[in-house]
C-alpha cells in the first residue's frame, strides 16, 4: 500500500459465525483461519506471528507479500508454504512486474524495483500468478477475500465512509481485507455503520483481543499488517477466525525489530523504510 490518512473510532469488542464446508470431504467441518496480510517482506515480522499464532488450520492470505522490506524471498517461501487460499496486493503486481510503480511515492518504488531485482524467477512467477479479488471458497459462503476493496483491488478502505457502499451493496456477510495496514472491522447493522478497533494494554507483549459476530450484520474486517503495521502500534499483527464459535480474535506480537531493520540498511534501501517499523506507521 501508499499512505493512507489516520483512521478515528476506537472501540472494543468480540465476533461469531459458523460455516460448514459444502462438500465436507477430507476436511474439518468448521476452520480456525489464520488470517495473514500485508508481508511485506519482513521476515522476522513473519516468524514471529507464525510463532506466536493460536491453533489453526487454515491460513489465507490477503496479499502484499513483498514491497518495502529486505526478506522478499524468504517470506515468499513462508507464504507458498503456508496455505493455498491467496489473493493478490498492488506490491506483488508491481514487484512481478504486472503493474508498473507509477502510482507508488518514491520510497515505495525503489523498494519494488529492489525486491524484484532480488527475487528468483520461481518467487516472481508465482507472485505473478496470484488470484485478482475478491475471492470466495464454495466451503464458506458467507466469506470473501480482497486486498483493497470488492470493487476495486487497490482502494483503500481507511473509513466508515470507504466501507458504507460495500457494507450496503455486499451479499457476502464478511469481507476479509487488507491495503491500509490498520488492524479493526467496520460494521453495518440496522441501518447503522461503526468502526471497531481493538484496545490493547500495552504495545510490548503479544496480546490479543476476541469479538463475536452478529447475526444479519456486515463485516468488513481488516487483521492488521504483519510486516509493516501503521495503526501506531509497531508490532506484527494478524488475526484467526473461528467459523464454529463465529470469533473473530486479533493478535499483536513484538519481532525481532532491529534485524529487521538492520536488513534494510544492509540493502541499501531508503532508510525510511528501517525506522518507520519502530513507530508503527
Amino acid at each position: 500500500m501508499g499512505e493512507v490518512p489516520g483512521h478515528q473510532e476506537r472501540a472494543s469488542f468480540i465476533i461469531s459465525i459458523p460455516f460448514r464446508f459444502a462438500d465436507g470431504a477430507d476436511r474439518p467441518a468448521f476452520m480456525r483461519i489464520l488470517l495473514l496480510s500485508d508481508m511485506h517482506s519482513n521476515l522476522e515480522a513473519l516468524e514471529a506471528c507464525l510463532g506466536a499464532a493460536p491453533e489453526h488450520n487454515r491460513v489465507f492470505n490477503l496479499g502484499d507479500v513483498v514491497g518495502y522490506g529486505a526478506s522478499p524471498n524468504e517470506v515468499t517461501v513462508h507464504a507458498r508454504s503456508l496455505g493455498e487460499v491467496f489473493v493478490r496486493g498492488n506490491h506483488d503486481k508491481a514487484v512481478s512486474g504486472i503493474d508498473n510503480i507509477e502510482s507508488f511515492n518514491p520510497v515505495a518504488g525503489l523498494a519494488a524495483l529492489w525486491n524484484r531485482d532480488h527475487l528468483d524467477g520461481e518467487n516472481l512467477n508465482w507472485l505473478r500468478d496470484l488470484p485478482h479479488g475478491p475471492v470466495r471458497l464454495p466451503e464458506l459462503p458467507g466469506v470473501q477475500l480482497v486486498h483493497g476493496s470488492p470493487d476495486d483491488e487497490d482502494r483503500y478502505v481507511v473509513n466508515v465512509q470507504d466501507a458504507l457502499g460495500t457494507l450496503a451493496a455486499t451479499d457476502v456477510p464478511i469481507t476479509f481485507f487488507g491495503h491500509t495496514h490498520i488492524q479493526g472491522l467496520f460494521r453495518l447493522h440496522s441501518g447503522v455503520a461503526q468502526a471497531i478497533y481493538p484496545e490493547y494494554a500495552s504495545l510490548a507483549k503479544a496480546e490479543s483481543w476476541s469479538l463475536a459476530l452478529e447475526n444479519g450484520t456486515s463485516y468488513m474486517i481488516n487483521p492488521g499488517s504483519v510486516g509493516q503495521p501503521r495503526d501506531g502500534d509497531w508490532r506484527a499483527g494478524f488475526g484467526v477466525f473461528d467459523t464454529e464459535t463465529r470469533t473473530m480474535t486479533f493478535c499483536r506480537t513484538p519481532y525481532d525489530l532491529r534485524s529487521a531493520q538492520e536488513r534494510i540498511f544492509s540493502a541499501n534501501l531508503p532508510p525510511r523504510l528501517a525506522t518507520r517499523l519502530a513507530a508503527g506507521r
